[in-house]
């Protein structure tokens, strides 16, 4: 079942979903579902799985000479796809990311999805390699998220890259996108963003998933000004528990947003990581109560492959 189809059918209820990361290469998928089991508890209609891009490694070779090598250190997002869709009879959202593919590898990817019934994609440009400075896309690859959304809007009209193919099957694919309620770090200025944003649902994005936020406030005016701009799809609130204190400064410089006075004085008082992880759990349950009062879809939790204190949120919430 299609993302839009869950928030429909809850008739205003706010849902409960997560994003979860595929575990580290070698790694067995059993700590994977070790963390979704006590979550199912809450009965999610839908989890994310992310998608990891290619990094490069230099090996030394016997001659002395580097040899640049490309590296996967989370794969298996489809496949993970499928086996939680196998074992708990979720749905999935397998994110698709422009980075590292071509606009065939992408379509294969997709092919492959629509085969395991799969219904969902989230939609993102993704992160620049450590080794860049910025965003640089496959040469036949696509360079904005909005073109991954095309591309996958046209397999959803049964157009493929080959076009020479007659009478293909259309793919059904509902696409999501994701929003910044303190704007991309790309764009000079919110309104800008906006405007890309709405381009993308123009083309056929269906709902958005925003990036991580602690002030409330920053994601009612998001909302407020994407309604003003035309944009009327869901608009999913991502919610991150802070864990750690080292997260204080972390986050808002890989994300590049901001952390309340408030909420940075009471992580600065703490002794150790677990008053911070109780500090933390307490900020997500007074966002997430004063956020199913505005009536969001949909609280998404970023979980960071732990559970434990999702689901502590989760028990006070649903």
């Amino acid at each position: 079942m299609k993302v839009t189809e869950h928030i429909e059918n809850a008739k205003g209820k706010t849902l409960f979903s997560i994003e979860i990361l595929p575990p580290l290469k070698g790694e067995n998928i059993k700590s994977l579902f070790d963390n979704i089991d006590p979550l199912m508890e809450f009965k999610p209609p839908f989890i994310d799985v992310t998608y990891h891009r290619e990094e490069y490694v230099y090996k030394k070779k016997e001659n002395g000479l580097l040899e640049k090598r490309s590296t996967r250190k989370r794969p298996g997002t489809v496949g993970i796809c499928a086996a939680i869709q196998n074992r708990y009879k979720v749905d999935t959202v397998p994110h698709i990311i422009c980075g590292g593919f071509t606009r065939e590898e992408t379509e294969n990817a997709l092919i492959d999805l629509h085969f395991l019934g799969i219904d969902n994609v989230l939609a993102l440009q993704g992160d620049a390699i450590k080794t860049e400075a910025r965003f640089v896309p496959d040469p036949d690859g696509h360079k904005y998220a909005s073109e991954l959304v095309g591309q996958i809007v046209n397999m959803n009209s049964g157009k493929f890259i080959d076009e020479d193919l007659e009478s293909a099957a259309p793919t059904n694919f509902c696409i999501g996108v994701s929003g910044y309620p303190e704007k991309h770090f790309s764009a000079p200025n919110l309104k800008t963003d906006l405007k890309f944003l709405k381009h993308k649902v123009d083309l056929g994005a269906q709902y958005i998933v925003t990036q991580m936020f602690f002030n409330n406030e920053k994601y009612f005016e998001f909302v407020g000004k994407c309604r003003e701009a035309g944009i009327n799809v869901p608009i999913i609130p991502g919610i991150k528990p802070i864990t750690a204190k080292t997260q204080a400064n972390i986050l808002p410089t890989i994300f590049h947003i901001d952390l309340p006075e408030e909420l940075a004085d009471e992580i600065e008082k703490c002794k150790d990581n677990v008053a911070v992880k109780q500090v933390g759990i307490e900020w997500a349950i007074k966002q997430s109560k004063e956020l199913i009062k505005f009536g969001v879809p949909t609280l998404h939790f970023y979980s960071m492959g732990k559970s434990d204190p999702i689901y502590k949120i989760a028990k006070q919430l649903f």
